[in-house]
């Protein structure tokens, strides 16, 4: 009889076939143990099969798109990643932009996080006109020549555009490894002879920036002001591991083509980056290289002579547009955290009742950091003690015990279920409880009964396939 060991690379099943060796004495390796080995083998992958795999995801990949005027875009291989993939993504504004960014907050920033904002410095946020990013080398950890090698790429595209120093450089993939800078410039210039502005070349550039991605992750829509002015923007994202706030192995980047001044943009920035890519969190850790930029180049305004950039940051329009900013950098925030090394659940965290943002979204991410929360959420197992745990060591000075309630909000339409009311607990029906951890999407509602104010946060669970992926990484 045949006994077939599934999703195991020839390493793994070497292993696994020497440790039966090991733990079996010869005389003694039977049928019974070898069948009962890899039935123990076969249920501790078990999970694996049951992950969604890019396949599953194809609904949330565009088929078309509806762009900002006057960017371009293409993504290509390079030379960066032994799979041959896409490695390399440019994207160039025809007119000069204004921008905006915000970075890791790690200690070990990179290369190109350094460079990036040294442009955005000197530049004052204006006259920048392109964004290239690569994946498979994160140029993190790599010293003095590091630094140069992104300076280079930088350096190398302003050239292309033919403005000086109007370049941000992003990369991500592994640390500690200096980037193939003549590649990626020779690259560039490839890319460059290719940019367009059709669904194609965008989708090939987010193509192109994945790195433990199951998919591309772009998003276009059209939106409208007050003032009666419709602009665009269109936007990317990377980023299934390492991550957390504030910021982590995240690159992501929106261009728009609303005209809006450089001191206004970053207004709207910040306000935006708190409740969308930093309320996400997968694994908990933070990476060297996060970026979130935007770029808005004003070209909308071809249509609407006369209308001058938006910088009073209390005015309609520009209200209007930081909540479109918000909205749209939470879907590209939310479609990471969907694919989340290893994830089979997409869990919306929401914390209400709290006498600030800021201590809401504390617990709601202390909430979606706990390891113990995340495997339970994986295991469907309503123990609902480790949420009340985190919420107790999230430092909040405000939380009253006797206030507090929680409770599963299902995503099928069905009455949410309460496990704890003000303090004191529910007797649980776990059948129900079970159904609602069942499903692929799910809610936890917090209400701490001490104010007006709240948050929500996006994760995902831990499942044996996070391990099993971050224990390969470089292999």
């Amino acid at each position: 009889m045949a006994y077939v060991i599934p999703f195991l690379s020839a390493k793994r099943t070497t292993k696994l076939i020497a440790n039966l060796a090991y733990e079996t004495p010869s005389s003694k390796l039977t049928t019974f143990h070898f069948r009962n080995h890899i039935g123990l083998i076969h249920n501790s992958l078990r999970a694996s099969s049951t992950i969604p795999t890019s396949t599953t995801k194809d609904h949330l990949v565009p088929i078309q798109g509806t762009y900002p005027i006057g960017f371009k875009a293409t993504g290509l291989f390079c030379g960066i990643k032994k799979s041959q993939k896409k490695d390399l993504a440019l994207i160039t504004s025809e007119l000069s932009c204004t921008a905006a960014a915000v970075f890791t907050t790690n200690a070990f920033q990179a290369a190109p996080v350094l460079v990036s904002r040294e442009v955005l410095r000197n530049s004052m946020g204006e006259n920048i006109r392109a964004i290239i990013i690569n994946s498979g080398c994160a140029n993190a950890v790599t010293g003095a020549k590091g630094l140069k090698n992104a300076r280079k790429v930088s350096n190398a595209v302003s050239e292309l555009v033919q403005v000086p120093s109007s370049t941000l450089v992003m990369s991500t993939g592994v640390i500690g490894q200096h980037i193939p800078v003549e590649k990626i410039i020779e690259g560039a210039n490839d890319a460059f002879g290719n940019l367009g502005d059709k669904h194609k070349n965008w989708l090939d550039a987010a193509e192109a920036i994945m790195t433990t991605d199951t998919f591309p992750k772009l998003r276009s829509s059209q939106f409208q002001l007050p003032s009666g002015l419709q602009y665009h923007m269109a936007g990317m994202s990377k980023g299934a591991g390492m991550i957390h706030p504030n910021m982590a192995t995240l690159l992501a980047m929106v261009l728009t083509d609303i005209p809006i001044t450089a001191s206004a943009l970053n207004i709207a920035l910040k306000y935006a980056v708190d409740r969308s890519f930093n309320a996400i969190s997968i694994d908990g850790d933070m990476s060297t290289n996060d970026t979130f930029a935007v770029l808005a180049n004003g070209a909308a305004v071809s249509h609407h002579r006369g209308f001058s950039p938006i910088n009073d940051v209390e005015s309609a329009d520009f209200l209007q547009f930081r909540n479109d900013l918000t909205s749209f950098s939470s879907e590209l925030a939310k479609l990471i955290v969907r694919d989340g090394e290893g994830a089979t659940k997409f869990v919306t965290i929401r914390v209400t009742g709290a006498p600030s943002f800021e201590d809401a979204k504390k617990v709601a991410s202390t909430i979606g950091t706990s390891a113990l929360v995340k495997t339970a959420l994986y295991g469907q197992d309503a123990n609902w003690g480790r949420i009340i745990c985190a919420i107790g060591y999230s430092e909040v000075t405000s939380i009253d015990p006797s206030k507090v309630s929680v409770s599963f909000v299902p995503t099928d339409g069905t009455a949410p279920l309460n496990l704890l009311v003000a303090g004191e607990p529910e007797n649980i029906d776990e059948k129900r409880a079970s159904q609602i951890l069942s499903l692929q999407d799910l809610e936890i509602l917090v209400e701490l009964g001490v104010g007006t104010q709240e948050a929500t946060m996006w994760t995902c669970d831990f499942s044996h396939q996070y391990v099993t992926i971050n224990a390969d990484y470089r292999t």
